[in-house]
């Protein structure tokens, strides 16, 4: 009896002893993996919303784990209260209803000084003063069908950036009737405040994006750039498949297309690219203009002039502009496409391109 004493004895510390090494074994390789994963994953943080008529999404790195959810969507409505020409009372809706304008909020002189200086470079191709004619055309809140009666003279004679003018601290009409619109360069001009929000709450790694138009600043999780996709320009507004990838490195980038948003009229297919100087629709063979500039806010604004010039006045002006960077989608005359790059944004793309 004794010794069988013993044998359970033994048995009993053998088990205790393999179950104690099995533990050990399994808790080192959950300490492991936890810690490998804290070194390349400190803090990823998502949110996402609505605003201007749209979505955001934002990822940033952040190892206090803050949810900035709340003050970004706060941001992002004092931004529309400024900006917006869909709130009655927003200040650029009190401007276009009268002739001049008291600044409140610090959002509209910027992106009167951005329009200004794209404005002048594009020989007005940009002009947030032609809502007017983008209405007469039918891509206003009437819908997408061309007014019977199409006055586009009359319309001209109030359709101009340079018929208004401001300081520091006023916005003026020189022309009754201006009306201005900055849709095609809020999106981008948001992404760069709330990049700015993220940069003064001291997170340096994170990727903003609202309608499609990016702010990319540091390094993904992974450590590397972060790189966001270019679409192939089909019609179809499901379509997700991408041409090319550019990686981003501390830039904002907006694109600009004709392809999905038009309409046919006698056999005629009518853009919803107006050019501001003509007063028609453009019509060439550039299909869609990724640009890559310091900020969001001039990237967008230079993507939508470029839909307006078309393909060569775009090259040329890369060439001439240095702080910008484009990708250019074209139609070859063969039911297909080409593409142009910039020499500078050439090494950010993930493949080569067939020009």
């Amino acid at each position: 009896m004794r010794r069988n004493a013993r044998k359970n004895i033994i048995y009993s510390i053998l088990l205790l002893t393999a179950i104690m090494v099995v533990y050990l074994w399994r808790n080192r390789d959950k300490t492991e993996v936890i810690l490998t994963e804290t070194q390349v994953v400190a803090g990823k943080m998502i949110l996402s919303g609505k605003t201007m008529g749209t979505t955001y999404n934002i990822t940033y790195l952040d190892r206090e784990n803050r949810d900035l959810q709340a003050s970004v969507d706060s941001l992002l409505l004092v931004f529309n209260q400024s900006l917006s020409t869909y709130i009655p009372d927003s200040e650029l809706s009190k401007f276009n209803q009268g002739d001049t304008l008291d600044f409140s909020l610090p959002y509209l002189l910027p992106v009167l000084d951005a329009s200004q200086t794209v404005y002048e470079n594009t020989n007005g191709a940009f002009d947030p003063t032609v809502g007017p004619l983008v209405n007469i055309w039918g891509f206003g809140p009437g819908g997408p069908e061309l007014k019977d009666s199409v006055d586009i003279k009359n319309l001209l004679s109030k359709v101009g950036f340079d018929k208004i003018e401001f300081d520091q601290k006023q916005l003026r009409k020189k022309v009754s009737g201006i009306y201005l619109d900055f849709s095609a360069i809020a999106k981008g001009y948001g992404s760069d405040v709330v990049a700015d929000f993220l940069d003064n709450k001291g997170i340096s790694d994170y990727l903003v994006e609202i309608g499609g138009e990016l702010v990319a600043h540091g390094l993904n999780e992974k450590g590397e750039l972060w790189k966001v996709g270019v679409n192939r320009p089909e019609e179809s507004a499901n379509s997700t498949d991408l041409i090319s990838i550019i990686a981003l490195q501390n830039r904002g980038m907006a694109t600009s297309g004709n392809y999905r948003n038009y309409y046919v009229r006698d056999s005629v297919k009518i853009s919803h690219t107006i050019n501001p100087v003509t007063g028609y629709p453009v019509s060439h063979t550039l299909l869609s203009a990724t640009v890559v500039a310091d900020n969001c806010m001039m990237a967008d604004a230079y993507a939508t002039a470029m839909m307006v010039i078309g393909k060569d006045k775009a090259i040329a002006l890369d060439s001439a502009l240095n702080e910008i960077e484009v990708f250019l989608i074209y139609d070859d005359g063969n039911g297909g496409f080409k593409t142009f790059a910039s020499e500078r944004l050439k090494p950010f793309l993930s493949f080569p391109l067939e020009n």
